[in-house]
């Protein structure tokens, strides 16, 4: 078994559960979910939202197969009736989202799914789990994007990244981020995002010398040519890329950049930024990697290392420093009644709401509001409709354009959350009417019997 549809499986156990308990009371009116952060990490000023497309292709392609229902069957959990109803069972719901790359804060709803109850309680561990890795992975390449100040940034996460898909979600979320390209290639042709590739260490220690490992590459790749040079001794290596120089050129060849991996690369680079440039290399670039994050790559930037681009895997990837975020998803109005959790420490805001977005000079963001969905508001709405009765009711937008978003979006962050040091918190409100609402529910559970 190994097909897309196979991914109706990837779920916990209980939705399942739920959904044959849902099915033995008759119960499935239409249900409305929202999906928020509870609290940012102390790392982050702000989140950016990701992984909205991939969450409406796992939606459109929601089937129970005849040998998904045969493998349910034999797990002996579910009757015989409720398997039956799971044949025709496809999402027919509605879905208001945060566009992909805009920047939200804690508490906000940025995914609101209205639908019959067993649908929108079905999909809610997929949803969740392809949203906040999305989202983890934009938001920790959205402080690399900014800390980077324009200089080329290069996702090269895939062998550290935690299995397949978070390797190729990563490469599609810092894309959108601000990344400039991929290592990896199955994302780079998938989501049609620029694929970056130098060599491996290996290669030049497969050969008897260096200039020959360094001479045969650029040969064997005439047109996209970077060499590692610090696989044995880092500045020898570059004296030796100008001395191989001239016989390229004579050939017709072109060396495009050189690769820094180990050490102090900030003071490498300037080494071999002298060497280059005195053996006439100027164009030349230079590539630096090696446990990059937002930090180092703001110490390189701004000790004016010269590095013209850097890639970025293992930590942006993790999310090495925050790398889980409070990720909730909860029923907010049931049969047409708000609803409202209530435990300790995680009570939810009730009924179908909206996120309206102030702005002030310069179209910087100035405040956000939590608001119920029909109130009158002049700010903008920030939840738009995105898929109406199971089907997409929005040309799906190119990466190039979402990434363009994204940069609007940081541009409109005040400055002080730009930074990567903690700041003072973007004011996020409670509508009055709301606050009341959520005072009303609290007041009439204490005067609810314990059967009702």
């Amino acid at each position: 078994m190994n097909t897309l549809n196979d991914h109706v499986l990837l779920t916990d156990l209980y939705e399942l559960t739920m959904l044959q308990a849902y099915f033995d009371c008759g119960m499935n009116e239409t249900a409305t979910f929202e999906l928020f952060i509870r609290s940012l990490p102390a790392q982050r000023n702000f989140l950016m939202a990701a992984g909205l497309d991939p969450v409406l292709d796992y939606l459109s392609n929601l089937e129970f197969t005849p040998g998904v229902l045969d493998l349910l069957g034999h797990t002996g959990r579910f009757s015989d009736r409720f398997l039956q109803s799971l044949e025709s069972l496809r999402f027919s719901g509605s879905v208001h989202a945060l566009a992909e790359g805009s920047v939200f804060f804690a508490n906000e709803p940025i995914l609101r799914i209205t639908a019959p109850l067993r649908e929108a309680q079905l999909i809610e561990s997929r949803v969740m789990n392809l949203i906040h890795y999305s989202t983890l992975a934009a938001s920790k390449a959205a402080r690399c994007t900014l800390a980077a100040r324009g200089k080329a940034l290069i996702d090269f996460g895939l062998r550290r990244a935690h299995g397949s898909e978070a390797a190729m979600l990563s490469a599609r979320s810092s894309y959108i981020a601000g990344f400039d390209g991929t290592a990896t290639l199955l994302a780079g042709l998938r989501y049609e995002i620029p694929v970056f590739g130098t060599m491996a260490h290996s290669y030049v220690q497969a050969h008897d010398s260096e200039r020959d490992a360094f001479a045969d590459f650029v040969r064997s790749q005439p047109d996209n040519t970077t060499l590692l040079i610090d696989t044995y001794d880092t500045e020898r290596a570059a004296r030796r890329v100008v001395e191989l120089a001239g016989r390229f050129a004579a050939e017709g060849l072109r060396l495009k950049g050189v690769r820094l991996d180990s050490g102090d690369l900030g003071e490498h680079a300037r080494r071999v930024r002298r060497i280059l440039d005195e053996g006439g290399l100027t164009e030349t670039t230079i590539l630096a990697s090696g446990n990059l994050d937002e930090w180092r790559l703001r110490d390189l930037i701004c000790s004016e290392a010269p590095i013209d681009s850097f890639g970025v895997g293992t930590r942006m990837n993790t999310s090495a420093d925050a790398p889980y975020f409070d990720c909730a998803y909860k029923l907010t109005q049931y049969a047409g009644q708000p609803r409202r959790k209530r435990s300790e420490g995680k009570a939810t805001l009730p009924g179908v709401k909206q996120v309206f977005r102030r702005y002030g000079a310069a179209r910087t963001i100035a405040s956000d509001v939590i608001a119920l969905e029909d109130e009158p508001c002049t700010d903008v709405p920030l939840l738009q409709p995105v898929m109406r009765y199971g089907l997409r009711i929005r040309p799906t937008l190119s990466l190039s354009e979402v990434r363009q978003h994204a940069r609007r979006e940081m541009a409109s962050l005040p400055e002080r959350l730009q930074e990567l040091e903690p700041a003072d918190p973007l004011p996020v409100e409670t509508s009055t009417r709301l606050s009341e609402l959520a005072r009303r529910l609290d007041h009439e559970s204490k005067f609810m019997r314990d059967d009702q």
